[in-house]
Order: structure tokens, then C-alpha cells, then sequence
């Protein structure tokens, strides 16, 4: 009974820990807005390959973006998606994305970052 007891504690307690850690951040600020036309011109490239639907050059381009930051306005999983933006010089996929949010294959919103998740501007038209 006993064992029973704490296990059921233990899976509530795991339970509730990822509730929190998925929920916005309290102190989360307010998303500036960038317009589109003054995006760096590979996040422009970005953006238009994601409303054309690709080709994409990265594998990671269009997987599921889990806003673990908690910085992005709440959505059920699989709303936001991640589209890498090449930076010139990068050897790797360097820090910049664009986070597409919608439904599948019709995105709404659009939101730029070139630090890797730690801040986001929502791209205006």
C-alpha cells in the first residue's frame, strides 16, 4: 500500500513539474514587433520559403518548436513550428529562426529571433 501511495505522489509531482515548466513566464515581456522589410535578408529568404512551403535547407526546418522559454503567447503543442535563418560565416545552423504559429501548413503569426529563443520579436507585414 505504501509503495502504491508514494508512486502516486511521485507521478503527481512529475506531473505537476511539467504543467510549470510549459506554463508563460510571469515575468515575460511584452513582444516587440519587427516589420518583415527590416528583417536581415536571410530572414526574409525565411519567410518566404516557409509561405511558399519550402524546399527547406535544414533537416531541423518545420519541427515542432516546444516554447520551453515560455515566451511565446501559450498554444497547445505542435502550434509553433522552427525554421532555421542561415547566417553568413556560421559553420553550424548558427542562433537566428523564424517560429511559425498555426495551424499545420497555415501558419498566422510569425516570430524572429537571432539569439537562439532568449528574446523574440513578432514579424509584422
Amino acid at each position: 500500500m505504501w509503495t502504491r501511495c508514494l508512486s502516486f505522489v511521485v507521478a503527481m509531482l512529475l506531473l505537476c513539474a511539467g504543467a510549470l515548466a510549459r506554463e508563460p513566464r510571469a515575468d515575460a515581456p511584452a513582444i516587440a514587433a519587427v516589420a518583415a522589410s527590416e528583417l536581415p535578408p536571410e530572414a526574409r529568404e525565411t519567410l518566404a520559403l516557409i509561405r511558399r512551403g519550402g524546399p527547406f535547407p535544414y533537416a531541423k526546418d518545420g519541427t515542432v518548436f516546444g516554447n520551453r522559454e515560455g515566451i511565446l503567447p501559450r498554444r497547445p503543442r505542435g502550434y509553433y513550428k522552427e525554421f532555421t535563418v542561415r547566417t553568413p560565416g556560421s559553420r553550424d545552423r548558427g542562433a537566428r529562426r523564424i517560429i511559425a504559429g498555426g495551424p499545420e501548413g497555415r501558419a498566422a503569426e510569425f516570430f524572429y529571433t537571432s539569439d537562439h529563443y532568449r528574446s523574440f520579436r513578432r514579424i509584422s507585414e
